[in-house]
């Protein structure tokens, strides 16, 4: 198939992409590079089948009706977004363009040209857990960010295009996705953070008291379920989790990584937007894609410290 991958340069994005070309896909990747990197593709710059690279903005409605009328494609797995939490609450305006409006006009290509698209939204929608059986589709949502409320106005935007058009479409919320690739610094994730003030003999800062729980997916398991939603007619019109099925506190993940030692708690920056347990209820995926996680936390937290120290991220 013809695949456009917007965000494709980016730390998940990258692994769809190995996906996709490894099923032997034709593959565009779209990318402004705000967040993403294009050496992060640089493995597969000789690949046959990763057809193009454009660095483009999905606010671009010209550029995005000529690569759809260009290539038709078949699926479009929608990950271009801004995506972090703290910088929606200082700049909400970029975050609501790129995650709403970006959103719509990359819907409104998949609508002309029957193209189904996968929408990349996050756990982050979600209120807090409050049953140790974690969190399904179903649970409450808590728009406790400008990032949270403009990806569940996305949401609502690719599901309407489902039932006014029957356009294929599938909405998936991973859970905290963490792995090699992902950013070391200011805008990466607490493992790969955690990992490299470890190794570079720094303190492990914890905002708050710490006690607050993630659900931490390896991204390789991650990029599986994107690229299997995509497969699958049976999720469409659907919203779809993902997640390990384990929580663990950020006091607990610190000592995992570098022990009680280096951990020093600092003042949360913005309190309002933190959610005190996230647990994922993966049960839906497991039952309409057969999709389960393959790697657990300690073996995923060895696999990126082992990727850190080999690309010199330190």
């Amino acid at each position: 198939m013809n695949v456009l991958v917007t965000g494709g340069a980016g730390f998940i994005g990258r692994w769809v992409v190995k996906r996709l070309l490894e099923d032997q896909h034709h593959v565009w990747v779209l990318d402004d590079l705000s967040n993403g990197r294009e050496e992060n593709l640089a493995e597969f710059k000789d690949h046959p089948n990763l057809i193009d690279f454009i660095q483009g903005d999905i606010k671009d409605r010209k550029l995005l009706e000529q690569l759809f009328q260009d290539h038709r494609f078949a699926l479009c797995y929608h990950l271009g977004a801004s995506i972090n939490v703290q910088d929606s609450i200082d700049d909400p305006e970029t975050t609501f363009n790129n995650d709403t409006v970006g959103t719509f006009n990359v819907l409104e290509e998949c609508r002309k040209h029957e193209t189904k698209i996968v929408l990349m939204s996050t756990c982050m929608v979600y209120d807090r857990c409050t049953d140790e059986q974690g969190i399904t589709e179903a649970h409450p949502i808590k728009p406790a960010s400008p990032y949270a409320g403009a990806k569940i106005a996305a949401e609502n935007m690719v599901l309407s295009y489902y039932h006014a058009y029957g356009l294929p479409a599938v909405v998936i919320r991973p859970f905290n996705t963490y792995g090699p690739f992902q950013k070391t610094g200011g805008e990466g994730g607490v493992v790969a953070i955690f990992i490299k003030n470890k190794l570079n003999g720094k303190k492990l800062q914890i905002y708050g008291d710490g006690n607050q729980t993630r659900d931490l997916l390896y991204v390789e398991d991650c990029a599986r379920f994107v690229v299997q939603s995509g497969y699958s007619s049976k999720v469409d019109g659907h919203i779809v989790n993902a997640g390990l099925g384990r929580d663990i506190s950020i006091n607990a993940l610190a000592e995992l990584i570098a022990g009680a030692d280096q951990i020093e708690h600092v003042p949360h920056i913005h309190p309002q937007s933190e959610i005190a347990k996230l647990l994922c209820n993966y049960n839906k995926a497991k039952q309409l894609l057969g999709w389960e996680p393959q790697v657990d936390l300690e073996e995923g937290i060895r696999r990126t410290e082992a990727w850190i120290k080999e690309t010199n991220l330190v």
